[in-house]
């Protein structure tokens, strides 16, 4: 419990200094004008008041990744709460921060044409593809996984999961094309507050609730049923509580509709610390209502140790919580997947902003592309996924320093947590089952060596400038 509650401090306390020493290198110009009024269309660019800019970020990011990832990580030991703690201030706000307010300048473009801005047209390339490539998946996988919870939680005709994908999908694809002020404006920030709700209920009952909980004075191993090594398993395994390269696709959508600059460490920063205190909790939780790491590790799907936690501890609220957790959630962030892979592929083809004609044309061709997707075997494409998703946000932060550069600005904060990422993701895909699962001792120095030569070829570009 001390742990878990040190943890829980040192976050808000971290992010209320180095969110402000965040925003003091970026150069905030309160007084510049924000894209949501200069490009201002009634669909995308609208302006809209910063609470509830917030709580769509927020679920836009959060999904089920801060719930499901830590509770699969706290199977690593008490070293979860630290690498959320210190991902999520260190590598994660940095990442969310750099990444939308870089958008905002740019005019709230969307997250390949800011990394080939500063990185080059190759990379733009690279992150066109790869980022609606992604973006197309999660849409897909979230809507299975919901729709085959809902089929087996009602009767009847609607007792089938292939009703409540068509009901997914007619919703995805009004919340692509519609008004981002017309369902996500309203439907979002309700879900974003019962989101948080959820996690304060279950946070009350973990102090309340008698059990055991794991302290760092027990040591740093791993304590993983699979005998995983916690590095660098573990920073890929908490992705979304800790840096998420998928938040980097979902900021353009806010930096669209931000009324002032000074509203960006509120926005992109804080909703980070906030995604990284539902991950304590939920690591927290996990691990003192099942008593020890193997009972936990055998308790099923992530999705089912949520409903027994939600349901055990807060009764038929807690149920409906639950519900909420595990099916509105993911659906909310499979939504704004497509909006978002929509305004990539119209940045590339530079369709014209709030054409209706554009946007069915550009949303119908990823539906169809989602529908064959949906037969196929998503196991081993989603176990890759998490890797994707990290090194995405390794890239995306080698931009951050670059445009840092560019502006004649301190680039450590965003150089360090990249070098860190990119030691963890080469080093995870060598040595990964779903890897080249190669001996740890080669991922480890492929991935340092990899870091430092990266890391030279920055240093090297920048001392030219």
């Amino acid at each position: 419990m001390i742990t878990f509650c040190v943890s829980l401090v040192l976050l808000v306390v971290g992010a209320l200094v180095y969110s402000r020493y965040v925003e003091k290198v970026f150069g905030v110009e309160p007084e510049r004008r924000t894209p949501c009024y200069s490009q201002e269309d009634g669909v995308d660019y609208v302006p809209m008041p910063t609470w509830k800019v917030f709580l769509i970020q927020f679920l836009n990011i959060a999904g089920t990744g801060p719930i499901f990832g830590a509770i699969m990580g706290i199977l690593f030991g008490p070293a979860a709460y630290l690498w959320i703690v210190f991902g999520c201030l260190f590598a994660g706000g940095v990442h969310d921060y750099l990444s939308g307010m870089i958008s905002l300048r740019k005019g709230g473009v969307s997250l390949p044409e800011m990394v080939g801005d500063e990185l080059g047209s190759v990379a733009r390339i690279v992150m066109r593809i790869f980022s609606v490539t992604l973006l197309v998946l999660v849409g897909t996988v979230f809507v299975v996984t919901p729709a085959d919870l809902l089929g087996n939680m009602t009767a009847g005709s609607f007792a089938t999961p292939l009703f409540w994908t068509c009901i997914i999908f007619v919703y995805y694809l009004l919340a692509t094309l519609l008004p981002i002020s017309s369902l996500i404006g309203r439907v979002y920030p309700v879900f974003g507050i019962a989101l948080l709700v959820m996690a304060l209920g279950v946070g009350v009952n973990i102090v309340v609730n008698p059990g055991w909980m794991p302290e760092v004075t027990d040591g740093l191993s791993s304590h993983h049923p699979g005998g995983l090594p916690v590095f660098p398993m573990l920073c890929i395994t908490i992705a979304c509580g800790a840096i998420s390269g998928f938040h980097g696709t979902q900021n353009p959508l806010m930096a669209r509709c931000m009324t002032n600059e000074r509203d960006g460490r509120r926005v992109f920063y804080w909703a980070m610390v906030a995604e990284g205190i539902v991950a304590l909790i939920w690591a927290a939780a996990a691990i003192k209502f099942f008593g020890d790491y193997g009972t936990l590790g055998n308790a099923g799907t992530p999705g089912v140790i949520v409903n027994k936690i939600c349901s055990s501890w807060m009764g038929v609220v807690g149920a409906a919580l639950a519900v909420l957790g595990v099916v509105a959630a993911p659906v909310t962030s499979g939504d704004t997947a497509f909006r978002s892979a929509r305004l990539i592929v119209s940045d590339m083809f530079k369709m014209k902003k709030g054409g209706a004609c554009n946007r069915v044309l550009v949303t119908l061709p990823m539906f169809a592309v989602s529908v064959l997707l949906m037969f196929l075997d998503f196991n081993v494409l989603w176990r890759y996924f998490a890797w994707c998703n990290q090194t995405l946000a390794t890239i995306t932060l080698w931009a951050s320093a670059v445009w840092l550069v560019r502006q004649s600005r301190s680039c450590w904060m965003a150089v360090l947590p990249a070098v860190f990422m990119t030691v963890v993701c080469v080093c995870y895909i060598i040595v990964a089952p779903e890897g080249f699962l190669l001996p740890y001792w080669i991922g480890l120095v492929s991935g340092i060596v990899v870091s430092i030569v990266v890391s030279i070829l920055f240093f090297v570009w920048k001392s030219k400038r």
